[in-house]
């Protein structure tokens, strides 16, 4: 077993309802920590009793700031329970005193880069460098043998749970789980050309190239960037429709599906777009306020499509969900839209409110939470809940990614903000004029609001950028 560093946040701040937030997010998350035979890890929550492949290893390493112990169980399991022909469990369950891996879907692919960042949290462990290359390789080997059945080079989806959009009504006939190794037959739109799926195979590439930078084989990490970027190049071919600046799916007769979708943020989140395409969706889609931009921003389809569905429940044809919030994080610092997170985290701590009520979705126009789920009213739905620490993070204190530490300004109010690993305590002091920050007792900058500045692990500064909406 590795030997762990020591990890954990505290928070004050006088702006009452964050405060509130932070503590009640802390607090209910507890409530998913669970033991799986021995071995405690997050849950989904929410009434989802299991973990989830889209969800918990990304859900885990947020969590990691808190428990490294459960951020990297939420890793290990994963590829554990990897098959022998390289399918991962789209989720894993506990019933009768085991552990049951679920094969009935591909469930997202929210994997890849948390599962390296535990690496760098967690002390460079090799084993489990090695572990996650290996498992990434075959993953990404099994999804090209079997989910390309018509050879035209554009991974498929084939029920509405290979991309987690529950009751999406784009799926049309589709299943919801499908444990076959072929796709199901007859239906009107699948197996239909995925830009989720291929891009599950762009973040393994991706990070497989990094992981062969870190061994220092410079050969195998060129190999793994020229495949990525093979699957990038076919994503912009096949799915990328120029004048319309979006990447849209193909149904299985290769036709253009037009529904304007919230994926293209999920390309985002995964890397797999070029910037110049990022550039178009935020600027054309996402900040347009009659499709992504809505007073609660970020509906799953735009709302001006003719596919949107403003349906209370678990459905992915409409309200935004806070699985999205969380993921648009990752999504918009790969791409530099660092204003964008403060306005997004505020959206969501001021829809969950005083009642800190944590829930799935959210309706667009008025932003009330949607609470009614799968059994009664919902709380502690762990995206949510760790969406709004993660927002806090950047919006007053500091995160971790890898070697580089993001620290932000944007707070409102006086607070503190200190993140514990190891030996090391990194700390940000804000009030309504400026922010200071500290590594251990040692200052290492003063900056005004609204900012986001990038430093080493010993405080060397390495980008700086500003701005808020």
């Amino acid at each position: 077993m590795i030997e762990l560093p020591n990890s954990s946040v505290t928070f004050q701040t006088s702006h009452t309802l964050v405060q509130k937030l932070f503590d009640e997010a802390e607090n209910k998350c507890r409530i998913n920590r669970k033991d799986f035979l021995g071995r405690t890890v997050l849950l989904e929550g929410g009434g989802y009793e299991k973990i989830f492949l889209e969800t918990q290893p990304m859900g885990g390493e947020m969590y990691a700031k808190r428990d490294l112990r459960v951020g990297l169980n939420n890793q290990l399991l994963f590829m554990e329970y990897q098959r022998a022909d390289g399918r991962m469990p789209g989720s894993i369950m506990r019933r009768d005193g085991r552990l049951i891996p679920e094969f009935n879907k591909l469930s997202g692919f929210c994997f890849p880069a948390p599962a390296l960042n535990l690496y760098y949290l967690t002390g460079r462990d090799p084993d489990y460098l090695n572990l996650l290359g290996s498992v990434l390789e075959r993953f990404d080997a099994y999804l090209w043998r079997t989910h390309d059945t018509d050879g035209d080079g554009c991974l498929e989806s084939w029920c509405t749970f290979d991309t987690g959009e529950d009751h999406a009504v784009r799926y049309e006939d589709a299943p919801e789980p499908w444990s076959e190794e072929h796709p199901p037959a007859g239906c009107r739109i699948v197996p239909m050309a995925s830009m989720d799926v291929m891009s599950f195979s762009f973040s393994a590439r991706d990070i497989l190239s990094r992981i062969c930078r870190i061994r220092g084989d410079e050969k195998a990490e060129e190999l793994w960037r020229r495949k990525a970027e093979e699957v990038r190049a076919k994503i912009r071919t096949y799915l990328w429709d120029e004048a319309k600046g979006a990447c849209f799916y193909r149904d299985k007769e290769h036709r253009p599906l037009p529904a304007m979708l919230h994926n293209n943020l999920r390309l985002m989140y995964w890397g797999s777009i070029s910037p110049d395409m990022a550039h178009r969706f935020v600027t054309e889609h996402l900040l347009n306020p009659q499709e992504f931009w809505t007073p609660m921003p970020l509906p799953s389809v735009a709302v001006n499509d003719p596919q949107f569905r403003n349906i209370p429940t678990n459905n992915w044809s409409g309200q935004p969900q806070a699985l999205t919030y969380q993921r648009a994080i990752r999504a918009l610092e790969n791409y530099g839209y660092d204003d964008l997170i403060p306005y997004l985290g505020w959206k969501l701590m001021e829809a969950i409110g005083e009642r800190c009520v944590f829930v799935q979705q959210y309706d667009p126009f008025t932003s009330q939470p949607s609470a009614v789920a799968l059994e009664g009213e919902q709380d502690a739905y762990g995206p949510a809940m760790l969406a709004v620490l993660e927002y806090i993070s950047r919006i007053y204190g500091v995160h971790r990614e890898g070697e580089t530490l993001y620290w932000g300004t944007y707070g409102h109010g006086e607070s503190l903000y200190a993140q514990e690993w190891g030996d090391d305590t990194f700390r940000l002091v804000q009030d309504d004029s400026h922010a200071e920050a500290y590594i251990n007792e040692r200052q290492i900058f003063s900056a005004p609001k609204n900012c986001k500045i990038l430093t080493d692990l010993k405080g060397n500064i390495l980008r700086i950028s500003s701005g808020s909406l």
